[in-house]
């Protein structure tokens, strides 16, 4: 049996939610098939009140055993570093985080708040947010880059706005299975099962991708949403359009651009005026982001050749019914 306790800090509960609508394994199957106890959770939890202060105080003083720590949301730690702008048990949650990780066998910050502070970090962070053990990409959030965990691993970042939950319950199930060894993390803690192909792996636009063709936002198949609405389908690494959402579908597949929101650098651009849902350009028609593993340079250059092609070809009448996407 393995005890897993969650709680959550700077969050909209979205990951909860997510992780509530769970498919392979579902939350009741991780009680009665694979001896998950959830000791508390904010949302579904039996104890209230003093009840959960007994809880957490049992756990850090080891008379009841926290084999997985999971958190979501971000890490409040203002104002001036006390933490009090976030109160939980009496206490500021940043210190609850701190000693509850230090005696957890596993800690799994669960959404983009947790793992590399999210929406409520962006500039000028008034709450002082940060990560479990990120901000944005620099190593260090709550936890300090240094952090391990008595099971050995640093926290295990499971991001996205929400995370899949299909992605969560599945490592909750390789940490109670004692499998957890078998998963590779990736420079910022992500389990590499989930987070290596990129969201365009899979996407029913990537012929447009290659071809060079623009879509627009909400019409399916009209085109690529990467050069006008600002999709980032082709460098963000997530399973999406592999394990679809509800076994269904995808931002990409219904038309929505990809956030990116699995990335450590979401929100991109810091939210600034004009960049969401829109593309940034240089000279108002070079994508300041390329696809990953390309230079700036040379992808504009191979996509002003490849563009350049298609419109050859559609004006002679080549159909093509498949391509190779220019990553």
């Amino acid at each position: 049996m393995a005890n897993v306790l969650w709680l959550q800090g700077g969050a909209c509960s979205g990951n909860t939610m997510s992780f509530l609508n769970a498919e392979e394994p579902t939350v009741v199957d991780l009680v009665t098939d694979f001896g998950v106890n959830i000791l508390w959770h904010p949302s579904i939890g039996l104890e209230i009140g003093h009840q959960v202060t007994q809880v957490l105080e049992d756990v850090i003083s080891g008379k009841v055993a926290c084999d997985i720590f999971v958190f979501e949301g971000s890490i409040i730690q203002g104002p001036g570093g006390t933490g009090t702008m976030n109160y939980f048990c009496e206490r500021p949650m940043m210190d609850w985080v701190k000693e509850i990780s230090a005696v957890a066998g596993f800690v799994v910050a669960i959404g983009d708040c947790a793992t590399w502070g999210g929406i409520p970090a962006v500039a000028p962070n008034p709450s002082e947010s940060t990560g479990m053990q990120f901000l944005k990409k620099e190593k260090g959030g709550i936890l300090g880059a240094g952090f391990v965990s008595k099971g050995g691993l640093p926290v295990i970042n499971i991001p996205g706005c929400p995370a899949h939950p299909d992605w969560i319950t599945q490592i909750l199930v390789a940490i109670s299975t004692g499998r957890i060894g078998d998963i590779k993390i990736d420079e910022y803690h992500r389990p590499s099962t989930f987070f290596t192909d990129f969201v365009q792996t899979g996407c029913t636009n990537v012929v447009n991708f290659a071809n060079k063709i623009d879509g627009a936002f909400g019409k399916r198949g009209n085109g690529c949403l990467f050069y006008e609405v600002g999709c980032r389908g082709p460098m963000t690494r997530a399973s999406c359009n592999r394990i679809l959402w509800n076994r269904q579908s995808s931002k990409t597949r219904a038309n929505h651009p990809c956030l990116g929101c699995t990335e450590p650098g979401f929100p991109h651009h810091d939210l600034q005026k004009g960049s969401v849902f829109k593309t940034l350009k240089y000279l108002g028609f070079l994508p300041q982001d390329v696809p990953a593993g390309n230079s700036k340079l040379g992808y504009y250059l191979r996509a002003g050749f490849e563009k350049t092609m298609h419109m050859a070809e559609t004006a002679v009448g080549v159909v093509k019914s498949h391509s190779e996407s220019s990553i």
